[in-house]
C-alpha cells in the first residue's frame, strides 16, 4: 500500500492507491432493488425520512432519505437499525397470550387476539359508560410518536365519537 501511495503521489492513501481488486468490484446492496419506497422512522416524534429498498417483495435495506427536510438523509443509531427491526430473527412473528394466573405464554391466532381486544374494549365501555355525559373514563388511548395529523384526527374521531373516550392523547410532544 505504501508503495502504491508513493507511486500515485497519494500521500494520505485516500485515492486510487487505497483501492484493491475487491474494493473495485464492490457495489451498494441497494443497486439491484426493484423499487424504493419512502417511509418515516418509527422510533420517535422527529419523523426522519427513510428509503425502504425492496427486491422480490422483500426488504433488502433501509437508509436515510436525503430528500427529507427533517433529517437530510441522516438517521440516529436506532433509526439506522430499522432494517433489523423488520427482518431480525429476534422479531416476534406470532401473538403471544398469557392466561390469568398462568406462568407460560401461548401462541394464539391474530384473529382470536383481535376479537379478545375488541370484546374487552366493548365490555369496559359498557360497564364504565356515563350516560348523562355520553362518555367512558374506563378506557384511554396514547398514540404513537410517528402518527401524522391526519391519522391523529381520525383516531380522535373514532375514539371520542365512536367509543366515547375522553382520555385520548399522543406522545409526539414527549
Amino acid at each position: 500500500m505504501l508503495l502504491r501511495q508513493l507511486q500515485n503521489r497519494d500521500l494520505l492513501g485516500l485515492g486510487e492507491s487505497a483501492h484493491s481488486d475487491r474494493t473495485k468490484c464492490l457495489e451498494p446492496r441497494t443497486k439491484h432493488a426493484d423499487k424504493v419506497v419512502g417511509s418515516v422512522c418509527p422510533y420517535c416524534a422527529v419523523g426522519c425520512g427513510q428509503l425502504v429498498y425492496v427486491k422480490n417483495d422483500e426488504i433488502i435495506d433501509i437508509e436515510g432519505d436525503p430528500a427529507s427536510p427533517i433529517s437530510n438523509g441522516c438517521l440516529c443509531p436506532k433509526g439506522a437499525a430499522t432494517f433489523q427491526l423488520v427482518t431480525g430473527s429476534h422479531r416476534g412473528s406470532q401473538v403471544l397470550y398469557r392466561r390469568a394466573y398462568a406462568t407460560e405464554w401461548e401462541a394464539i391466532p391474530l384473529a382470536t387476539a383481535m376479537d379478545m381486544v375488541a370484546s374487552r374494549v366493548k365490555q369496559t365501555r359498557d360497564t364504565t359508560w356515563e350516560e348523562p355525559y355520553r362518555r367512558t373514563m374506563g378506557i384511554a388511548h396514547l398514540g404513537g410518536a410517528t402518527l401524522d395529523n391526519e391519522e391523529n384526527y381520525l383516531i380522535k374521531k373514532l375514539f371520542t365519537g365512536g367509543l366515547g373516550m375522553v382520555c385520548v392523547s399522543n406522545q409526539a410532544r414527549i
